[in-house]
């Protein structure tokens, strides 16, 4: 399955990939594992004696977007492993066996198998805090903590997903121009939302991703709710952190935690960009939660 709509669409989205990465201001090594379904990228940085931290971006973007104003801070802590999504638009590639079959545990899996580790901190951003979860209900065993950022938890009870994502990303992203990607940012975000539209990098990345990224690429990550057991283990192992100017977290999100009884912190003015808004602060957190430091 093509992962960009055409050739110019893929060169334009990895060259802005690159200089993101550049503005990351780290040195960084950037390494392509085989797994059952395809080449996943990962940017590794961060001194590999230190505790080892998985990075799982949201759905449309990438590791370079992810945690432009992140990856320096927690460089600093943790050896971390920003991992791009098969089927995203970063660098990961997938092959045949990327169809109905895929599973994101087996994917994940073969990701750790290579890196050597039998077992890390792990946290995410939107759907990659699914993953993060995901992963913490089905291999407990195997994470020592995790955050889950701007995502809340799916049950059975919660409202579709779906519907939500089409409530917040229509109709912007179907016509994708320099107004239109502001306004969606703007949607997205709280009052911060500056930390996107005054980075050019960033906004003309973004735009690429709108424009070029084939959607249709992440069909095989399936995207499910969580039922009660597997709750009782994401609650044991798992902190949330979320901005109450996040859309999702209007659509039930709060609810949810709440009525799961779930460790989380809010944060006013936020938006699904948390970690992006408030990085800081968010980095702060994110290295007090996880290593009881700062």
């Amino acid at each position: 399955m093509k992962v960009y709509r055409n050739k110019k669409a893929g060169e334009n989205i990895i060259r802005t990939y690159d200089a993101l990465v550049k503005a990351w201001g780290i040195e960084v090594e950037e390494l392509d594992i085989n797994t059952p379904y395809g080449t996943t990228h990962v940017i590794a940085a961060g001194d590999e004696n230190n505790p080892p931290l998985m990075l799982f971006h949201g759905v449309g973007d990438d590791s370079a977007l992810m945690w432009i104003y992140n990856a320096k801070f927690l460089s600093e802590y943790f050896r971390i492993y920003a991992i791009d999504t098969i089927g995203g638009p970063g660098k990961s590639r997938p092959n045949e066996n990327y169809n109905k079959k895929f599973d994101d545990i087996v994917w994940i899996d073969s990701i750790l198998e290579n890196l050597k580790l039998s077992k890390a901190f792990f946290a995410g951003v939107s759907n990659g805090g699914y993953l993060t979860k995901l992963y913490t209900a089905k291999r407990p065993e195997k994470i020592i903590k995790a955050l889950s950022i701007s995502a809340a938890i799916s049950t059975e009870d919660s409202e579709n997903q779906i519907t939500a994502m089409m409530k917040i990303f229509l109709p912007e992203a179907l016509f994708p121009t320099k107004k239109n990607v502001t306004k969606l940012i703007k949607k997205l975000s709280g009052i911060n939302y500056a930390v996107f539209t005054e980075n050019e990098t960033i906004m003309e990345h973004y735009t690429y991703l709108l424009r070029g990224f084939n959607n249709m690429a992440m069909t095989y990550h399936n995207v499910r709710a969580f039922d009660s057991i597997e709750v009782d283990i994401i609650r044991e192992k798992t902190v949330f952190l979320l901005g109450l100017e996040d859309p999702f977290v209007k659509f039930g999100g709060k609810e949810t935690i709440e009525k799961n009884s779930m460790k989380a912190f809010f944060y006013e003015g936020a938006g699904h960009g948390l970690n992006h808004e408030k990085a800081e602060e968010i980095n702060k957190k994110i290295v007090e939660i996880l290593l009881n430091k700062i």
